[in-house]
């Protein structure tokens, strides 16, 4: 007998959520928590999942044996780390039901509906991937310090960078930068202790802020906007070589960095045909044996 439930899980450095639903796509539930990335904090990704898989079926009113008839997929950030897919696989051993991959993968499975294609996912983080019916390549996902390339992270990261060197008059000033140092009080020591404790997130939280004065013709914004669209461009040109089906950009990043991207490559960008959680489910269809759509 096939499980009865289906959950879907789409964990990312900013945020976490979840939807539970039948066989038939009927919604039971739908619930978000905040970050699960199990690369940079596996003990606290695992408990927000523990809480929000809770959520879950409280909200849904289901209970013990439900579980028991649920197949769950959770695509995750970070874990396309082989130590931390060893660990996740420790960590729900018990459950049958219960497969973990990257947040990309499900992302992929989600924009195209299980068709062929590619996705880049420019959120707090960055990764693609690209599907071609039967597996997955990814490419980059591996961590802000070395990573990231096009993410709201990298953004607020070079637009701290940027403001303290126009601070320092190395570079002249502009309305961005000043309010980015008016956050730090304008001390150089002020942002330099914050950066010790700094997580992806925290960094990503400024993106808004020079995407707002690119649009306002800030010089700063504009040169920090057209360096993270190269970054996306570079890429999308891979991803177009992986890939023989179409290309979507999701996250945080996706929309506002449209425009700002060179014609021939907005032209080959096609907008998701649904979301991550619809691609978990898309996938967990298929562990449970059952044919998606």
């Amino acid at each position: 007998m096939h499980q009865h439930y289906l959950l879907g899980i789409d964990g990312g450095g900013t945020h976490c959520r979840a939807r539970l639903t039948t066989f038939h796509g009927e919604l039971l539930a739908e619930c978000q928590r905040g970050s699960a990335n199990v690369f940079s904090d596996f003990s606290g990704a695992t408990a927000v999942l523990t809480d929000l898989i809770d959520q879950a079926f409280s909200l849904a009113g289901l209970g013990a044996q439900a579980r028991e008839q649920t197949t769950t997929v959770a695509g995750l950030a970070g874990a396309n780390v082989a130590s931390v897919a060893r660990a996740l696989a420790a960590w729900r051993s018990p459950e049958t039901g219960f497969h973990c991959c990257t947040d990309v993968e499900i992302a992929c499975m989600g924009a195209h509906q299980g068709a062929p294609g590619a996705v880049l996912i420019v959120g707090t983080g960055s990764q693609g991937a690209a599907w071609n019916g039967e597996t997955f390549t990814l490419l980059g996902g591996w961590g802000f310090a070395l990573s990231d390339h096009g993410s709201g992270a990298e953004l607020g990261r070079r637009a701290l960078r940027y403001a303290l060197l126009a601070h320092e008059a190395i570079v002249p000033p502009t309305p961005l930068t000043r309010q980015l140092m008016a956050e730090f009080n304008h001390c150089p020591e002020t942002l330099l202790l914050w950066t010790r404790q700094a997580t992806p997130a925290d960094w990503a939280r400024f993106a808004p802020w020079v995407f707002a004065a690119a649009t306002d013709n800030d010089a700063a914004g504009v040169t920090l906007i057209g360096d993270t669209a190269h970054d996306i461009t570079l890429l999308t040109d891979k991803l177009r070589q992986l890939s023989h089906g179409n290309i979507a950009l999701m996250g945080g990043i996706a929309a506002p960095i449209l425009s700002w991207l060179p014609e021939a490559r907005r032209a080959e960008i096609v907008p998701p045909q649904g979301d991550a959680l619809s691609g978990a489910l898309l996938l967990a269809r298929q562990y449970a044996g059952v044919t998606a759509g």
